[in-house]
C-alpha cells in the first residue's frame, strides 16, 4: 500500500492484517516502486493524491515492472472523472476516502480473486501450449513416418517391379501414391501454420535479399513450370535486405509461385517481380491464369479455403498455402495483397519491410527490369516449392 498519509497506512494495514493479509506500507511512490522491483504481491493499493509521484505515475511505472499485479485506487478525491482515468491507466477497481473496514476487505478480496483468475489463465495458456507442442511432436513422428515410409515402399514396388504388374494394378499404386503425397503436403503445411500460429517459424530479426531468394524459388519450381509449360521470368531491380529469415521468405514464394504456376494455363507464364521503395521490400507474381472471382476474394487467405469449379477440380492443394503467407507476412509487420480479374489471371503483392541499412542498389549492368538467369540452388527451396497449397 502506498500513501503519503501516516494514520491511512496504520489503519488500513491492522484491518487487513486482521483478516490474514500480509501487508506492506510505504509513504511515497519511489520507495514502493522501489519494492516492487524485488517482490511480487498480488494487490497494489495506491492513494491518487501524492507528494513527487501521484497515483497515475505509480501505475504507469508499476505496470511496466508487474503487468499481472491488481492495482485498486485509494483517493480522498473521488470523482467520476479520476475514476475512469484511473481505468483507463491500468487501475482495476476503486474505492473513494472515507471507507468502513468492510468496504476495504470487500475491495482487497474482490481484487485477489481477480489475481488467481489472471495468474490462473496464464497456467491454462502454457498448458494449452504445451499441449500443442506435444501434439505437433506426435503429428511429426507418429502421422508422419508411417506415411513417408509407406510412400517410400510405392517408389521402390513402381520402380523394381513395374513389368510385372498389370496395367490397373500400376494405376492403384500411382494413385495411391498421389495421394500419400497430398497428405504429407497436408501434414507440412499444417505443421508449418501451427508452428507460425506459436510464433517459433518466423525470426524478424533476421534479414533476407528478396532478389536472390526469388532466384531460388524460381529455380526450384521451374521443372513444375515447364511440366504445365508455363513460363516463369524474374524481374529486379536491384537487390533489396528485407525483414525476416530466409526459411520464412522462401515459405510465402514458394507458396505464390507454386500457385501461380498451377492455377495457370498452358503457354501462360508468371512475372516475379522484385523492388523496393524507402521502407518496404516488394514482390510481385503476376500470372496469366484462370483468376480469381471477385466474390472469393474475400476469403481467399482464409485456412482451407479452396476455389471450387470445373478449372481447379483437378488441381491438388491443402487450401492452407494463402493463410500460411498471410500469417508469416503479418509477423513480419508487412502486407500482402490480391488483385484478380477471372478468366485474365491474377496478381500478388507482398511487402515486408526492409532492414535498416541494409537496401542493396542496383549494379550498373542491370537495366531498369533485368531478367535473371536461373542456375543451380540450395535444395531445401524445393521442397517448400513442392508442398501442395
Amino acid at each position: 500500500m502506498i500513501d503519503d498519509d501516516d494514520v491511512m497506512l496504520l489503519s488500513c494495514r491492522r484491518i487487513l492484517e486482521k483478516a490474514g493479509w500480509e501487508v506492506e506500507t510505504f509513504s511515497n511512490g519511489h520507495d514502493g516502486i522501489a519494492r516492487l522491483e524485488t517482490v511480487r504481491p498480488q494487490l497494489l493499493l495506491v492513494d491518487l493524491k501524492m507528494p513527487e509521484l501521484d497515483g497515475f505515475q505509480v501505475i504507469e511505472r508499476v505496470r511496466a515492472i508487474d503487468p499481472d499485479i491488481v492495482i485498486a485506487v485509494l483517493t480522498g478525491y473521488a470523482t467520476i472523472g479520476s475514476a475512469v482515468d484511473a481505468m483507463k491507466a491500468g487501475a482495476y477497481d476503486f474505492l473513494p476516502k472515507p471507507f468502513t473496514p468492510d468496504e476495504l476487505r470487500l475491495l482487497v478480496n474482490r481484487g485477489s480473486e481477480r489475481w488467481h483468475l489472471v495468474a490462473e489463465s496464464a497456467r491454462l495458456r502454457r498448458e494449452k501450449e504445451e499441449a500443442e507442442r506435444r501434439f505437433i511432436t506426435f503429428v511429426t513422428h507418429q502421422l508422419k513416418s508411417p506415411v513417408v515410409a509407406a510412400k517410400q515402399y510405392l517408389d521402390v514396388l513402381l520402380f523394381t517391379a513395374s513389368g510385372e504388374l498389370s496395367p490397373q494394378a500400376l494405376d492403384w499404386l500411382s494413385r495411391s501414391q498421389t495421394r500419400l503425397g497430398e497428405m504429407l503436403s497436408l501434414i507440412e503445411d499444417w505443421l508449418t501454420l501451427s508452428r507460425v500460429e506459436r510464433g517459433t517459424f518466423c525470426d524478424p530479426g533476421a534479414t533476407t535479399d528478396l532478389r536472390e531468394m526469388a532466384e531460388r524459388v524460381v529455380d526450384a519450381i521451374r521443372p513444375q513450370a515447364e511440366s504445365a509449360k508455363v513460363t516463369v521470368r524474374v524481374h529486379a531491380t536491384g537487390g533489396v535486405r528485407a525483414r525476416g529469415d530466409p526459411n520464412s521468405v522462401a515459405t510465402i514464394m514458394s507458396n505464390l509461385v507454386s500457385n501461380a504456376v498451377k492455377y495457370n494455363r498452358p503457354g501462360g507464364s508468371v512475372d516475379v517481380s522484385v523492388s523496393s521503395d524507402d521502407r518496404t521490400g516488394v514482390l510481385e507474381v503476376a500470372d496469366t491464369g484462370i483468376g480469381i472471382a471477385e466474390e472469393c476474394l474475400p476469403s481467399l487467405f482464409h485456412e482451407f479455403s479452396r476455389i471450387r469449379n470445373e478449372a481447379t477440380a483437378d488441381v491438388p492443394g491443402t487450401g492452407l498455402g494463402l493463410a500460411i503467407c498471410k500469417r508469416i507476412v503479418d509477423e513480419l509487420g508487412g502486407a500482402i495483397e490480391v488483385h484478380s480479374t477471372k478468366d485474365e489471371g491474377t496478381r500478388f503483392v507482398v511487402r515486408i519491410p526492409i532492414a535498416e541499412g541494409a537496401r542493396t542498389e542496383r549494379t550498373p549492368s542491370e537495366g531498369p527490369h533485368s531478367e535473371v538467369d536461373i542456375g543451380h540452388r540450395t535444395p531445401d527451396i524445393g521442397r517448400q516449392a513442392s508442398q501442395s497449397t
